[in-house]
């Protein structure tokens, strides 16, 4: 007989769902648009992932808290206004802390606006859920996507530079990657990323189905 796993609480499954199982770049393949174009650094990656953290988490909560005094008819309007809003306080966040951060991450910040795991998350679950699990749900989608823009910005800074938050990791004879910096270096990590995550719950997925004896 196969083995039953005993189901998880809804809170444990809202906030592990996007960190793992549902992540958005590596399972569901979202926002790949600033997951290529930003992740050529560690720093930019880091960046952009809690920008796009502090957007999801803010537009599920006030998504939430509204669901019963939007009209369907605006709902879709109302969010993107919603996102709009918090999208505008972390570009102006962003040019006070750190201009040359700003700089680097350029149009990407407000494209935030139209990332669709941001309205998703809105309208699947934040409009059908009371705040807290939408608390939870845009939190683990939050960090997943912010994991998974550091894991590409790494590998790329590594590989394309030698350092890791501009601090040197790898020895002064390394031959820098220069093509891991360019935007066909985002898609070669992506795919090599994409290749363990795949291998990795494959093999979950066969230990759980394996035969008890």
């Amino acid at each position: 007989m196969t083995p039953i796993e005993p189901e998880r609480p809804d809170a444990v499954n809202d906030l592990t769902r996007g960190l793992w199982r549902d992540n958005p770049v590596f399972v569901q393949v979202l926002g790949m648009c600033p997951a290529l174009a930003v992740s050529n650094t560690a720093l930019n990656a880091l960046a952009m992932g809690l920008a796009t953290l502090f957007v999801l988490l803010a537009s599920a909560v006030v998504v939430s808290a509204l669901r019963h005094v939007v009209p369907k008819q605006v709902r879709i309007a109302t969010y993107i206004l919603i996102i709009a809003t918090f999208v505008t306080i972390v570009d102006m966040a962003i040019q006070a802390i750190s201009l040359d951060l700003h700089r680097a991450l350029g149009a990407f910040i407000s494209l935030i606006v139209v990332n669709c795991l941001i309205l998703g998350r809105a309208e699947a679950f934040a409009s059908r859920n009371p705040i807290g699990r939408s608390v939870l749900d845009g939190l683990g989608m939050g960090i997943g996507f912010t994991f998974a823009l550091l894991s590409l910005g790494a590998v790329r800074e590594i590989l394309g530079a030698g350092t890791l938050f501009g601090l040197r990791v790898l020895p002064e004879a390394f031959e820098p990657w220069v093509v891991m910096l360019l935007p066909s270096g985002g898609f070669f990590t992506l795919a090599g990323w994409l290749l363990v995550f795949n291998a990795f719950q494959r093999r979950r997925q066969a230990a759980a189905g394996e035969v008890s004896p």
